[in-house]
């Protein structure tokens, strides 16, 4: 039987049941059940109480493709703490052919088995829930004493000895001049790039960015307001920034998030990295600006041209040339033979890459024409001890490469050709109106743009996958533009 390994510990629980030591217990069980060992799933300090555990999820897809037998848990409670969840992903697995096996809990096959195991995965969810209860009790206890409860603790501040916050002398006076800064004028983009010239790192030791100042700015402990959950004590911690400074910076903050984002949708320049000078070959990139008639405008211009280094090429509208790629992308899927070309490429690719593979199958193979040959020898009355010898050895090393072939094909899966074929026609179905999938449409099949000023050249992702339109072919574009499209101002 083969099978794999689940070990989990939870930030709230990590004792002596490391994930080691699960490991251990998990394949001495599987020695003595003679279940071989696929693969190990391990996730680290996560909770069962959900479902959201990467390799969790992993390991019931992996399941899927009926590859092993049993999953090997420590206790049933590594697997999960919720009774539903644990239901649900049973009977996903058993749907498969899969058990769930605990290395230390002993449960029987029969009824009084399914009883213990309902009993245990019941206890499990009473725990966690009692433990949660607990250390809410205890959280709770601390915000009536307006004491620290964890987590990221604000520039500002220190914690004394009894978990009381007090005012850190070298980092407030930073936080009063970052309220005053907002309130002067300066955008948040500003503070970012000062806090940083300064030094002053998050709670997380990292550099500034403008979520953490956005949320610095509206932190109410500044004004000495102390919050948990429902729990809310005014003047519980010292105030480092004076109330009638908070309010300015909260009615510029909120002002500013009603004003309209200008243009928004638009800024997003599809072809970025994408599109090429043709008489240069420096990238084009998105700049807009504004017309005497105060109507804004998009366009894409040579990186050349922007820093006034002699390059003739002009600005060419983003609408359009982006609605050409997107048009020319769709007829080249909308063609049966590139997509059988471009099938070709990705298994051959597939064949390059995986090399373990096909050895293993090869020497697989060579294993068992060796066991016939032995049978057929035994079949004809030729049985020496070296002839049962060499038939162990074949036999043996059949069974090493089979389990090598499922831990391979397990760690690189490989997509078969009506795989591909479907994922390549669902681009068919694409809604090109949208942002997103115009993007994902030009990331998955663009190579590169070059724009010249008769011609355009498209290079798709597969080979020999190049088209030229001429200036014939699109008649009314801005390719033969002697000047910008738009008149900008900028």
């Amino acid at each position: 039987m083969n099978g794999v390994i689940y070990a989990r510990y939870s930030s709230d629980n990590q004792r002596e049941e490391s994930i080691e030591g699960q490991i251990r217990e998990c394949k001495e069980y599987a020695e003595k059940n003679d279940i071989t060992i696929l693969n190990c799933y391990i996730d680290r300090a996560l909770s069962a109480k959900t479902d959201h555990r990467p390799e969790f999820q992993h390991m019931i897809k992996d399941g899927t493709k009926q590859l092993f037998e049993a999953v090997i848990v420590w206790k049933l409670d590594r697997f999960a703490r919720n009774r539903y969840d644990s239901a649900h992903y049973k009977m996903v697995l058993r749907k498969n052919g899969i058990r769930v096996l605990s290395a230390k809990e002993n449960i029987s096959e029969g009824a009084e088995g399914i009883i213990l195991e309902s009993m245990l995965e019941g206890y499990a969810e009473y725990y966690s829930a009692e433990l949660s209860e607990k250390v809410v009790r205890g959280l709770t206890e601390n915000a009536l004493k307006a004491r620290y409860n964890g987590g990221g603790l604000p520039i500002g501040y220190t914690i004394d000895q009894e978990q009381h916050f007090q005012i850190d002398p070298l980092t407030a006076p930073v936080v009063q001049e970052t309220f005053r800064r907002y309130a002067e004028g300066d955008t948040i983009v500003d503070i970012v790039k000062w806090l940083n010239e300064k030094g002053i790192h998050s709670y997380r030791n990292r550099p500034m960015r403008i979520d953490c100042v956005d949320r610095l700015l509206k932190n109410r402990r500044y004004i000495g307001e102390y919050r948990y959950r429902n729990i809310v004590q005014p003047g519980g911690i010292p105030a480092i920034v004076p109330q009638e400074l908070f309010d300015r910076v909260q009615e510029r903050l909120a002002k500013n998030k009603k004003a309209p984002a200008r243009h928004k949708a638009e800024d997003a320049y599809l072809l970025t990295t994408k599109l090429h000078c043709g008489h240069c070959g420096a990238f084009m990139v998105g700049e807009s600006g504004t017309s005497h008639t105060s109507e804004v405008h998009h366009y894409y211009k040579c990186v050349t041209a922007k820093r006034r280094k002699g390059c003739p090429k002009k600005t060419v509208r983003k609408e359009w040339i982006e609605n050409l790629v997107v048009e020319q992308t769709m007829k080249m899927l909308f063609d049966d033979a590139v997509i059988e070309r471009i099938t070709d490429m990705v298994m051959g690719l597939q064949r390059r890459e995986n090399t373990a593979l096909p050895l293993l199958k090869q020497q697989l193979a060579e294993a068992e024409r060796g066991i016939q040959n032995m049978l057929n020898a035994i079949q004809q009355g030729i049985l020496t001890p070296s002839t049962k010898k060499r038939l162990d050895e074949l036999e043996e090393a059949k069974g090493k490469l089979e389990v090598s072939i499922l831990q391979e094909e397990m760690q690189k899966p490989v997509l078969t050709r009506d795989q591909i074929t479907f994922w390549l026609h669902k681009f068919r179905e694409m809604d090109v109106t949208k942002q997103a999938q115009r993007q994902r449409l030009i990331d998955s099949f663009i190579n590169a743009i070059y724009l010249y000023d008769d011609k355009i050249v498209l290079t798709f992702n597969y080979k020999d996958g190049a088209k030229t339109l001429t200036y014939a072919e699109v008649q009314g574009s801005d390719l033969v533009a002697q000047a910008a499209p738009c008149r900008v101002f900028l």
